[in-house]
């Protein structure tokens, strides 16, 4: 609309039956932009000659745009402000997320003078009929969910009984990941490599109502774009040189179930156009075939990388992200959860043991309290995986019966260290200017991170650690550094 194009709100404004009194329109970026919006939206309506006078965009409070505590707290208190002031109140679904929309909507549905339309992307008005009562289906939800709990332990609780949760960080990971189950909404795990995303999302299948279906797992990474399209969609005999016969992708194997994307940042831009058609519409056709298929999908995504940063450079689709990003769970590393590697350390301790005891000359092994000390001592930047990984080597190669922290030590894979800054030495009545030398060292560092780059601001900002572009720009004019034309 900053082109003087109509879009949703504009369209819903011309062409609805009933002229608006009054429009209220919420917003959280671009502030510099509202005041020109306002005047053109009010030239529009006072030409067709509709109420102009009362249009006004409002600041919404709001942490994020998928935040939803503050959106439903935003959402409460605008719709009981305005249903109180109207004799109908309208509510567009077009514009938003995915988590405005659906708050608006169970929101909107408890007040009697509300209802609710939408545009299509050719400025057509649509009225949109929700026929569901929230309040009845979730009586007869609940009465049947504590019905069952007189035969059975809740799912969710079986379900997140393999993952060890002491430390505060993982309890409260666990709190949000349950109560995510229990919903049929697309989820993006985050977390650093080795956190255990794969297992989180296998315990949200088998906590949700999905459980008896199948859930299937593939890393988006692991294959080039021709292969991971024909893993996911599946493809027809001819599709490609070497397609000698139809083959079902993983939806169509899964229909009913989950899918795990794990790594899916990975994806090309063409793979995440066909991603997102199956996340708005349930529908796909395979490669080398134009036949729509429908199914019935809950994906859950993991990356550890940044997709927001990733969003802003243009390497992965915005309204991908929103659509994933719907349920937000992000696993802390081991380092940050201290509290929980004892409690890994046994149940790791039991598998191999238990995996080991079918081997006749096996002997089960425990480990030393040195040995305990010594695991809770590292870092563990490899996380869980790490972890994993030098318990077996340990049990492989101690013949004692007894690990000991030597054992885990010899078992673990060092790191190559960064070489560290030549010792500093300074004669008796020698002086220096230590924030000239601190200056210098930045400019060093700049000068050679924007040489490596390519004068690129973006990649120096993340090569240097910087968050912001405004602090790497604001060190270079300090420093006298310009980017050569």
């Amino acid at each position: 609309m900053r082109p003087e194009q109509n879009a949703a709100i504009s369209t819903i404004a011309i062409k609805s039956g009933t002229p608006f009194d009054k429009i209220v329109i919420l917003a959280n970026k671009d502030e510099g932009k509202w005041s020109s919006f306002e005047k053109y939206l009010k030239k529009k309506m006072a030409i067709i000659g509709r109420p102009s006078e009362d249009i006004k965009i409002y600041n919404a409070n709001i942490s994020s745009p998928i935040d939803y505590p503050s959106i439903a707290i935003e959402t409460e208190q605008w719709l009981n402000k305005l249903s109180e002031q109207s004799e109908t109140l309208s509510i567009n679904l077009t514009s938003g997320t995915p988590a405005m929309s659906t708050l608006s909507v169970l929101i909107g549905k408890g007040k009697t003078n509300i209802r609710f339309v939408q545009a299509t992307p050719k400025n057509e008005l649509i009225e949109t009929n929700i026929p569901i009562d929230f309040g009845k289906e979730y009586v007869k939800s609940a009465s049947k969910s504590i019905a069952s709990k007189a035969s059975s332990m809740p799912k969710s609780s079986k379900a997140f009984d393999g993952i060890s949760a002491k430390s505060e960080s993982m309890k409260e990971v666990i709190s949000k990941a349950k109560i995510i189950a229990k919903s049929e909404l697309p989820t993006l795990i985050l977390g650093d490599t080795g956190t255990g995303k794969e297992v989180m999302a296998k315990a949200i299948h088998n906590a949700s109502l999905r459980a008896g279906k199948p859930m299937r797992a593939v890393n988006c990474g692991a294959f080039p774009e021709s292969i991971i399209e024909s893993t996911l969609f599946g493809h027809v005999k001819g599709a490609f040189t070497g397609a000698s016969g139809d083959k079902l992708g993983l939806f169509e194997q899964v229909d009913g179930g989950t899918l795990f994307l794990d790594e899916v940042g990975e994806l090309t831009p063409a793979i995440q156009v066909k991603l997102l058609r199956v996340l708005q519409e349930q529908e796909f056709e395979r490669l080398g075939s134009n036949k729509t298929l429908k199914v019935d999908i809950r994906v859950i995504a993991a990356t550890h990388r940044n997709l927001i940063e990733m969003v802003e450079k243009g390497d992965f689709r915005e309204d991908l992200f929103y659509r994933l990003a719907v349920g937000i769970i992000k696993l802390p590393s081991l380092r940050e959860r201290k509290e929980d590697i004892t409690a890994l350390v046994e149940h790791f301790t039991n598998e191999i043991n238990s995996a080991g005891d079918k081997h006749p000359d096996y002997k089960s092994k425990i480990i030393s309290e040195k040995g305990i000390k010594f695991i809770n001592s590292q870092p563990w930047h490899g996380n869980i995986r790490e972890l994993w990984n030098t318990l077996n080597r340990a049990f492989l190669w101690s013949e004692k019966q007894v690990v000991t922290d030597s054992d885990i030590s010899d078992a673990m894979i060092v790191r190559a260290k960064k070489s560290e800054e030549a010792e500093v030495t300074l004669m008796l009545g020698q002086t220096i200017d230590l924030n000239e030398n601190i200056e210098l060292y930045k400019k060093k560092y700049i000068l050679a991170a924007l040489k490596a780059t390519g004068n690129s601001l973006t990649k120096t900002k993340d090569m240097l650690g910087f968050t912001h572009h405004q602090t790497l720009k604001g060190w270079m004019e300090k420093l006298g550094i310009e980017i050569p034309k």
